[in-house]
């Protein structure tokens, strides 16, 4: 008997009323979820052209907080980033922020992530500047994720850093040490100073709500005082080995540009209205644990990730910053003196990238495994035809 697969549609599907009244935005993520490749959006009829198999495709709903829908975004990200790598070793740099801000960002989304990732890339090339004394233009990616494996709250930026950067007069690439990027202790100081700074101005600019169980930061004197007790605390900025190649980055942009809080391979079972999922043993590295909540915390949760609407959550600074992006490229390798520039395949069909990416092709008939499927009739969603 096949097993069947918990996924985060089922749960939304049986338990979303407990809910109750919900922001505009959660209550279209947790739709597009629960129709995703359903008949409710509609869809094609496959059929082979060899023997008699046919099955219906129903279509993806394609938002970003889709545990479904992330493979081909994804995948056409990573093909276009090929372009951008440069002939040096890259740093993986998490910045995290103390817990004592997490309520504050809660209900603050869009103007704290935007203070998180000015005041982490700043930092970099603040640091990297104060580092080698030579005033080096280094560039960077970050991808703001906003969970812990259990699904609370915990906003931080994941950082590609390549380990060089140009110099003053733009005529040299000055590569750093292969195994060292720039003071940890330095960029920690620089960064908890700078989100401080932006958190404050904001306060006075009238930028941030205060809300629920935070209204009483609105007074200056209690504001002041959280920013005060978050100055005692480490702000941990954790700076990692340097990747092996441009193969191994590629390799770890795919596992985290476009995940979402938790994916369906996590979930085990729902018992008892508890959730059971996986998450990461810190005790025992590489292994994972499984711990369970009730259904309704696990949806809680699982809502506290969706983003602002429209909101950037990889952005590219300088040298890769993407108004200047093909011209310094361009340079360093006119530097380094490397003429091979890796594609990036364009215009291709989710079935072609499948195809390449994985060596399975999606049009196969798996019956008779000698012929294509093709599409014959297409049907609209019972939304449209009711």
């Amino acid at each position: 008997m096949k097993e069947i697969k918990l996924e985060i549609a089922d749960i939304f599907n049986k338990y979303d009323h407990l809910l109750g009244a919900l922001p505009n935005q959660h209550h279209k993520v947790i739709q597009a979820i629960k129709n995703c490749r359903t008949k409710v959006l509609g869809g094609h009829k496959l059929k082979c052209n060899s023997c008699d198999y046919k099955r219906y495709e129903y279509n993806s709903c394609r938002n970003r907080h889709c545990p479904k829908c992330q493979f081909m975004s994804q995948a056409k990200w990573i093909e276009k980033r090929k372009e951008d790598l440069l002939p040096c070793p890259y740093f993986h740099v998490v910045f995290t922020l103390p817990a004592e801000l997490r309520g504050l960002i809660l209900r603050n989304k869009r103007v704290s992530y935007d203070i998180l990732f000015k005041a982490a890339s700043q930092s970099l090339k603040e640091a990297a500047a104060s580092s080698n004394q030579l005033s080096l233009e280094i560039g960077c990616i970050g991808v703001l994720h906003t969970w812990a494996q259990n699904l609370i709250d915990h906003p931080h930026i994941h950082f590609i850093v390549p380990g060089g950067g140009l110099n003053k007069e733009k005529n040299k690439w000055i590569a750093c040490d292969q195994n060292y990027l720039m003071p940890v202790k330095v960029l920690s100081k620089i960064f908890k100073a700078k989100i401080l700074e932006y958190f404050e101005e904001s306060f006075h600019d009238d930028k941030l709500k205060f809300m629920g169980e935070i209204d009483y930061l609105s007074h200056y004197p209690n504001f002041k005082e959280l920013l005060i007790n978050c100055a005692s605390k480490s702000f941990n900025v954790d700076v990692r080995k340097p990747f092996a190649g441009p193969g191994q980055v590629i390799g770890y942009l795919g596992q985290y540009t476009h995940r979402i809080a938790i994916s369906n391979y996590r979930l085990m079972k729902i018992e008892d209205d508890k959730v059971f999922f996986k998450v990461r043993d810190n005790d025992n590295p590489g292994e994972s644990k499984v711990t369970s909540v009730h259904v309704k915390e696990f949806m809680r949760r699982f809502l506290l990730h969706v983003l602002p609407k429209a909101y950037v959550r990889i952005r590219h600074f300088g040298l890769l910053g993407n108004r200047y992006k093909k011209v310094k490229i361009g340079l360093i390798r006119k530097l380094k003196n490397i003429k091979e520039v890796v594609k990036a395949v364009v215009d291709e069909t989710w079935q072609e990238a499948i195809k390449r990416l994985t060596g399975i092709d999606p049009d196969r008939c798996p019956q008779c495994s000698s012929s294509s499927l093709f599409k014959t009739s297409p049907f609209d969603s019972i939304l449209n035809s009711s």
